[in-house]
């Protein structure tokens, strides 16, 4: 503790402070035209477990139920939510701030890919850059009249998902997985990640949970048994979702057409995040 302490530890910028009594809040308010009433962070453990998937099912969900959803892609070095809606016209603005892009449906959609000349252009960035757009997509981008705002976040814990953490006030997250053992083990890193920076967890989802038979309707695990509801019972969790493997499913999110996909599986999901 430095001799010159006041005791306000919301002011103070050592964070090693031994004496500290509270954390610093990093908080950053959106732009000044923005309104947005809801907040949810979609993340994972690992990539590829169809975390991107699950953030436009559930914005289409919600908009099939009459609110305003958004998505904020903070996925910035692998972004995939254009593609999925079929979104090739870029994000437009001036100096009062960026509008984001409407999908064919309504929904409003800020990514990387969006400002970028071509889209196969990589993001050659490291990570304090990468922290720092994801920011600003939340500080430069006009949101408005938004119900609920989804947050693709980047697998993994690294720095964009705690920029995530620490500087939008998310109301909760959910947490996607794949039934692998590897995956359960992953997850857990992620629920912890939340639990230490105090973020409500609303439940988990479990992508390519399971194949269907088309001739007798027989679920088949392709991945094994999963371990889902063990992981969601040690933390108290509720398992919101299971989504199987479908053709269908990925052919839509290819050619553009997610808003067109069509199933009840995310219902229980949908319906908690309209209870908070």
């Amino acid at each position: 503790m430095s001799e010159s302490c006041n005791h306000d530890c919301g002011s103070c910028p050592s964070a090693s402070c031994g004496e500290r009594t509270e954390q610093p809040n990093f908080l950053e308010a959106p732009h000044g035209r923005s309104s947005i009433k809801k907040v949810i962070g979609v993340v994972s453990g690992k990539g590829g477990v169809g975390k991107s998937l699950v953030t436009s099912m559930l914005a289409v969900l919600l908009n099939r139920r009459g609110a305003h959803t958004a998505i904020l892609d903070a996925d910035i070095t692998g972004p995939s939510i254009p593609k999925a809606f079929g979104i090739r016209q870029k994000a437009t603005g001036g100096e009062d701030g960026i509008l984001p892009v409407k999908s064919k449906t309504g929904i409003d959609v800020m990514s990387i890919n969006l400002l970028l000349e071509k889209d196969t252009d990589p993001v050659l960035w490291r990570g304090p850059i990468l922290a720092g757009t994801v920011k600003q997509f939340w500080t430069d981008v006009i949101w408005q009249d938004v119900d609920y705002l989804f947050v693709d976040m980047p697998p993994g814990t690294g720095d964009v998902p705690m920029t995530v953490f620490q500087s939008i006030p998310l109301d909760g997250i959910v947490v996607v997985a794949s039934p692998q053992d590897l995956v359960s083990m992953i997850v857990e890193k992620a629920v912890k990640m939340a639990q230490m920076m105090s973020i409500p967890i609303l439940g988990l989802i479990e992508n390519m949970s399971y194949i269907e038979c088309p001739d007798c309707g027989k679920r088949i695990s392709v991945f094994g048994e999963s371990k889902i509801e063990e992981t969601a019972k040690q933390y108290g969790l509720s398992v919101l979702a299971r989504i199987p493997i479908d053709p269908k499913i990925a052919s839509a999110c290819d050619k553009g057409l997610v808003e067109l996909v069509d199933g009840n599986w995310l219902d229980e999901a949908v319906e908690t995040i309209e209870k908070l």
